[in-house]
């Protein structure tokens, strides 16, 4: 038997399909149903990696006492945080305020109107840690609907009430680029873990936005301890077990503040925003280890994240076999009997992997690197090329071991938003390794995502199976117009830059606040019990800060001061966070150094050679924060306001430096446009 969520495109719901609990997806059909039935609604939300919503469902959603019990006293709702992220944001602020944490699986009990009385997370069948069970739980929420009626309904009119009226954080009365200087102060002082590498206590988290800003802020300033804090983490994390050493992706987040047991599953976003991270530290530091952490990450998402459609996939499930981290763990023999069947010293391999026959994670091996590898190959006497030719013979396989084994899940659904956020990671490193293919990949991801994404003339947020749904939120429109500005500065081409503005027109018409910034969904969207806005980055971007990202891009493009407004009036709204809670806002605060840095269009037109290559490679080498580098032919006509009217001097390529369409003495050698470059202030 099925429930009604086998007709849902979501992988996520259509797991739990085959549950006895009489599931309805997020609805008009539930509320109606509730209303009719003068019961709660008992909300569950999930997503198909996480591995509690998986324990929760095994053990309570699968058993058919609790479903009955379920089904008798609720109408039951399930939802998919990443396909709806609109509702999982307005209930988890109720979470939040209810019970002082959040996290998922969130479940969380409404009225028949929508309203939250009671919430938690995660309950267990079987009281534990102090925890009430779901039994229990389910109990004494009927009872108190029941029995006490008028005081939950009271409760909950109160909650929504406040959720309605809550507002922003006062707005800075003035933009401060310096807020950079104390968030610095902060982060490096009370945040950076000096010992072992990134920032805050475990459970860590990646935290690329954080280092994004760091590595700028040392670009801008030379600030030799925001760079070491960054580099520091990129390295922690790469020799760390979140990083899969045999087929190149970071998983969400490490249990220990050692970076060594992972929560198994990979992420895309969390792969996206590394990636241009681990580029930039390598240029910045002359690094090849560095570099070649970033050609990992570019080939998993190239190869395992990319779908049948040529976008990315959205994640991979921390279980196989119902296991976590099963498919990823190596039991010591079987370790040992790999490396075997190569003809390698079996105890070099095993060291340099931390392996032991104890195992070093719950009698299991999660491989890493526990000391360099230089070191390694240092201690045993070889050369490090000989040591890295042997190590991508034990990796690959290893690898090919591994693959034999029953691999986790995939949810194959496309989200615009992250999607958009891993083109926007290809170009970037692209432009800074060099690596063209890359660019050109993500180029075609984003003509797949302004085709297949849009429906009836507007932009969706999600894709699975062939079918496109959900219309766009503001992350969704924010990120693809900056990947499509990411991709008219690495390819000239103006029909991206012509995509971009129209983007961020429909966003600002639809979802823009009128005190300031971006509500997360249009105003002709669904009506929630309150309207979410994003001001912090969690584990993907704050939409209010990519926003303000492409408003300060296109006020030079476009010469339009309407975005520069825009722009300010947002980050005035980020900028209490950037200075109490930085690492909240590492978006924005990449924004404030480019405000800090002065903020600098450069344009190198002429036909494609050798000069305006150098004139290019110039131009990019001594871009910092807050400068744009676009490079095209002559052809591009008056499309783009910045190139208007601009050419080829003495039939060279020429180069302008220009500040919001203001623009200085045309030059066509490098050693001016560096000197022009530097009195800038951009390098």
């Amino acid at each position: 038997m099925v429930n009604r969520l086998a007709a849902e495109t979501s992988p996520y719901l259509r797991q739990h399909a085959q549950n006895p609990v009489d599931w309805y997806p997020w609805g008009e059909a539930a509320f109606d149903e509730a209303k009719r039935r003068g019961v709660p609604i008992f909300l569950s939300v999930g997503y198909s990696s996480c591995h509690w919503c998986h324990v929760m469902a095994h053990e309570s959603f699968e058993d058919e006492e609790i479903a009955a019990e379920l089904n008798d006293a609720f109408v039951n709702v399930k939802v998919d945080r990443e396909e709806r992220p609109d509702v999982d944001a307005v209930y988890m602020r109720a979470v939040q305020a209810m019970t002082g944490r959040g996290g998922w699986p969130m479940s969380v009990f409404l009225t028949p109107g929508g309203a939250p009385f009671f919430s938690g997370t995660y309950w267990p069948k079987q009281p534990m840690h102090g925890m009430p069970d779901f039994p229990q739980v389910i109990s004494a929420v009927r009872e108190a609907w029941e029995e006490r009626r008028d005081e939950v309904l009271g409760s909950a009119e109160r909650i929504a009430t406040a959720l309605a009226e809550r507002r922003d954080s006062d707005a800075a009365d003035q933009l401060d680029p310096g807020v950079v200087d104390s968030a610095v102060q902060l982060v490096l002082e009370r945040v950076w873990d000096r010992e072992l590498g990134g920032f805050g206590r475990a459970p860590k988290f990646p935290q690329a936005m954080t280092i994004s800003w760091l590595l700028d802020h040392h670009h801008r300033t030379g600030h030799a301890t925001a760079l070491e804090a960054a580099v520091h983490s990129l390295d922690a994390m790469a020799r760390g077990g979140i990083r899969d050493l045999l087929g190149g992706g970071f998983s969400r987040y490490s249990t220990d503040a050692r970076w060594l047991v992972p929560h198994f599953e990979q992420m895309l976003y969390d792969n996206a925003l590394l990636l241009p991270a681990y580029a930039a530290a390598g240029v910045a530091t002359e690094r090849a280890d560095l570099v070649a952490v970033a050609e990992e990450v570019a080939g998993w998402l190239l190869g395992p994240a990319r779908g049948a459609e040529g976008t990315f996939v959205s994640a991979f499930d921390a279980d196989s076999e119902g296991v976590e981290g099963r498919y990823y763990v190596w039991p010591y023999e079987e370790l040992v009997a790999a490396l075997e069947e190569l003809d390698v010293e079996v105890a070099r391999w095993t060291r340099f992997l931390g392996a032991t026959p104890g195992g070093n994670w719950e009698g299991v091996n999660v491989l890493h690197e526990p000391v360099p590898r230089a070191r390694v190959a240092a201690e045993e006497g070889i050369e490090e090329a000989t040591f890295a030719e042997e190590w991508e013979r034990v990796r690959a396989h290893l690898a090919a071991r591994r693959a034999e084994r029953v691999p986790p899940g995939t949810d194959h659904k496309a989200l615009t938003d992250w999607n958009a956020l891993a083109v926007r990671g290809l170009v970037q490193a692209g432009l800074a390794l060099q690596r063209g293919e890359w660019i050109e990949a993500a180029a075609e991801v984003a003509e797949q995502l302004h085709t297949t994404h849009v429906l009836d003339g507007r932009l969706h947020h999600v894709r699975t199976d062939g079918v496109t749904a959900v219309p766009a939120f503001l992350d969704d429109l924010a990120l693809l117009a900056l990947a499509d500005l990411e991709l008219f500065q690495a390819t000239g081409a103006p029909h991206w830059f012509e995509r971009a503005l129209t983007l961020a027109e429909e966003a600002d018409a639809r979802f823009a606040d009128a005190d300031g910034g971006w509500f997360q969904t249009a105003a002709d969207a669904e009506t929630l019990v309150s309207r979410p806005k994003d001001l912090m980055d969690n584990a993907q971007p704050s939409g209010n800060a990519v926003m303000a990202e492409v408003c300060l891009l296109l006020t030079g493009l476009t010469g339009d001061p309407r975005w520069r407004r825009r722009a300010e009036a947002a980050l005035r709204i980020l900028q209490p966070t950037a200075a109490q809670a930085p690492t909240g806002a590492g978006w924005a605060l990449r924004l404030f150094e480019a405000l800090a840095a002065g903020q600098r269009e450069v344009a190198v037109i002429g036909p494609d050679g050798p000069e305006r290559a150098a004139l290019e490679a110039t131009a990019r080498t001594h871009a910092g924060p807050g400068t744009l580098v676009v490079a095209t032919g002559e052809g591009h006509g008056d499309r783009v306001p910045l190139l208007a009217s601009r050419g080829a001097r003495d039939d060279q390529p020429t180069a302008y430096v220009c500040r919001e369409l203001a623009c200085e003495q045309p030059v066509t050698d490098t050693a001016t446009l560096a000197a022009q470059l530097r009195t800038a202030g951009t390098g």
